[in-house]
């Protein structure tokens, strides 16, 4: 991709090459928000976007075939971005993008996630569902955690986000730890930065460098939060069940945690210290510019800004400041953009034709 930056109130621009990037979407941990950049970096550069053959999804929770993968836009000899949910198969991934493709994906503390899957997923996880039914009246969080064997058949497909759900996602077998080094080296092999959620700005300035963004374009507001009645307190025997039932999780955190570190060093922490300072500074002036009011309840959002709704948790989102010129319409538009929305608004882009809709009984989870 060529692109173009532009110094505020200048007529300076620079021109640099982006390689093409995949991120690999992980559920439950800000990559809805670092998928919104890259909508709008892929947008603003005219990139040509992997899009899902059906809806928004790429046929998850199987894993990813090419053929899941909608077809070149006529005028395109390639893909720049892929960004849209998936469950990783390396292999069958890497032949449908260029060789020089930056590998980027994101992780959370394990217990923060899975308390977020939990709640967002509690009506279409099996798994999750069986306990809310035996807990009537009490969690049905610390009803699955009292024992959640008895809640979850590994033999069903639905059932992937119930137990290592990162780990999933980056298509591991939480049940084969024989292959758990070979995994580990292979994923570590593949991914040119591995995001950590708990540190996402010091994350954000790492990506901007591998991608050679401004960091103006990094700003950014977290999306699919949900409201305070929704998140459930977790106290540490809870915290303590959470990491043993998700041990993968907490291993391949904690590896690659230590790998970000290192990758920080390398770029310098006063260095880092400093473009997170300038990172922060330019994203509460671009929010400022662009949000008048944030932790909107859905009831009161127009159609375009509104997240999709999960049937067990309400998603919050923004409203635009008014008085806004055209240009600064458009762009604080996008910069609070619910993913879909968005990324229906970029299918349309590319083919000129509306998403084709989700496949009968594909399993997808919202979010």
């Amino acid at each position: 991709i060529c692109h173009r930056s532009a110094k505020k109130d200048s007529i300076h621009f620079t021109w640099s090459y982006i390689p093409p990037v995949v991120f690999l979407k992980t559920h439950k941990t800000g990559g809805s928000t670092v998928q919104n950049v890259l909508f709008r970096m892929g947008e603003k550069d005219g990139a040509t976007f992997a899009f899902p053959y059906y809806t928004y999804q790429f046929s998850y929770p199987d894993k990813f075939r090419a053929d899941f993968v909608d077809e070149l836009p006529e005028g395109s000899s390639n893909f720049d971005i892929l960004c849209s949910h998936m469950r990783l198969d390396i292999e069958e991934l890497r032949p449908m993008m260029l060789p020089n493709t930056i590998y980027v994906t994101i992780l959370r503390d394990p217990v923060l996630t899975f308390e977020s899957v939990f709640s967002c997923y509690t009506s279409t996880v099996p798994a999750f569902t069986l306990a809310k039914k035996a807990a009537e009246h009490r969690s049905a969080l610390s009803m699955f955690l009292e024992s959640p064997e008895s809640f979850w058949d590994p033999k069903e497909p639905r059932n992937g986000l119930a137990k290592n759900p990162m780990s999933f996602d980056l298509g591991l077998d939480g049940q084969k730890w024989d292959s758990w080094p070979t995994d580990l080296t292979q994923l570590e092999e593949t991914f040119q930065l591995v995001m950590i959620a708990e540190h996402f700005d010091e994350s954000l300035v790492l990506l901007g460098a591998l991608l050679k963004l401004e960091l103006e374009e990094l700003a950014y507001v977290h999306f699919n939060t949900r409201s305070a009645q929704d998140l459930t307190p977790l106290d540490d025997i809870t915290k303590a069940k959470i990491r043993a039932w998700n041990r993968m999780d907490v291993l391949l955190y904690d590896f690659f945690l230590h790998l970000f570190w290192e990758k920080a060093a390398r770029y310098g922490m006063e260095r880092l210290k400093k473009d997170v300072a300038r990172l922060r500074a330019s994203t509460d002036r671009i929010r400022q510019k662009c949000v008048s009011r944030k932790e909107v309840p859905p009831g009161e959002l127009e159609d375009l800004l509104r997240p999709v709704q999960t049937d067990s948790a309400t998603i919050l989102g923004y409203h635009v400041q008014g008085n806004l010129t055209k240009q600064d319409q458009g762009f604080c538009m996008r910069f609070v953009l619910p993913e879909r929305h968005y990324h229906a608004h970029l299918y349309f882009q590319q083919y000129g034709r509306a998403m084709r809709p989700v496949e009968i009984n594909r399993y997808q989870p919202r979010g």
